[in-house]
């Protein structure tokens, strides 16, 4: 077979070959630290990473795939992936070998290599970003890319990872984010205080989604639709509400340029992070569930922020 009528390279067979195992490794934090590149499994991830590579390559980047390596069904099945990887190296690979690149149990035929893409926080902020959803301490995987798909699906500007959260390159991490990790910048291993200097720096509110908060979420969306419908008046051009929308000075306004701190599973934002913000948001409960997981969470805030903001 010729992939993109490139000439065939030898298929690899070989489940032990030091190249198989060289990216098999990539599933462990020390290899990923040490050579800067973690792998995408399956169809749409990789798919994905390709689109995220051709437009970082036509803006003069350095591209996001280094390599792809899929099984012949699968670039029969889905010959558009070969398409794509015209400008990347694709080895064609059985079964086994794609087995045991991948840490699935069923990775569908396909994985690719791809950089870690480093982006700076203060580059972030100085693009005018509007939305940003921070994980602070936020341990698990399947949480982290729950949250990270949402704030791609919110139309975030960025997700932040402080220090001791999860590293997003995680298989499981990478998996959870559906393809949204190559959507929108990511900055990890961000210390919290210099994080909020930098917010407040660029003006950004800073709202902690919280539990036993004293903001009410649902409150602040009436507050914000009230804003967009009401008739405007002299007094709002001057900087004041509309009529019938008038909000507490102890009120946020969700249309404002907001990063929301989300917390770890198991205690939530610490006694500092909370002190650090400048509202507790708390979304409220109507059933009897004690409370929402953080991924379900982050998804009903980022949302509100993003109504507000592009209505």
């Amino acid at each position: 077979m010729s992939i993109d009528g490139r000439p065939p390279a030898p298929l690899m067979s070989n489940p032990r070959a030091d190249r198989v195992r060289d990216v098999a490794k990539l599933a462990g934090r020390p290899a990923r630290l040490k050579t800067g590149r973690f792998v995408a499994e399956g169809p749409q991830a990789v798919r994905e990473a390709l689109l995220s590579h051709r437009d970082d390559v036509e803006n003069g980047g350095p591209g996001v795939v280094l390599e792809v390596f899929a099984t012949e069904a699968c670039l029969d099945r889905l010959p558009e992936l070969a398409e794509l990887a015209s400008d990347v190296t694709l080895r064609l690979a059985t079964d086994e070998v794609i087995g045991a690149m991948a840490t699935t149990i069923s990775p569908q035929g396909i994985v690719a290599v791809c950089r870690i893409a480093e982006y700076d926080l203060d580059d972030v902020l100085a693009s005018g970003a509007r939305l940003i959803a921070v994980l602070c301490e936020v341990r698990d995987p399947g949480n982290a890319g729950t949250i990270l798909r949402a704030a791609d699906s919110a139309g975030a500007d960025a997700v932040v990872l402080t220090a001791s959260s999860v590293d997003i390159h995680n298989p499981k991490a990478v998996r959870s984010t559906a393809g949204s990790l190559f959507h929108l910048p990511v900055v990890t291993g961000v210390e919290f205080d210099f994080l909020m200097s930098a917010f407040r720096a660029h003006g950004l509110t800073v709202l902690a989604a919280d539990g036993y908060g004293s903001v009410d979420l649902d409150r602040l969306q009436d507050e914000s639709a009230l804003r967009r419908l009401a008739p405007a008046t002299s007094e709002e051009a001057d900087g004041g509400d509309a009529p019938n929308a008038a909000v507490e000075p102890s009120q946020p306004r969700l249309e404002n340029s907001t990063a929301w701190l989300f917390g770890n599973e198991a205690q939530g934002l610490s006694k500092t992070q909370l002190a650090e913000a400048d509202y507790r948001v708390a979304v409220p409960v109507y059933g009897r569930a004690e409370s929402l997981n953080v991924g379900t969470a982050a998804t009903v805030c980022l949302y509100a922020s993003a109504r507000a903001q592009n209505r």
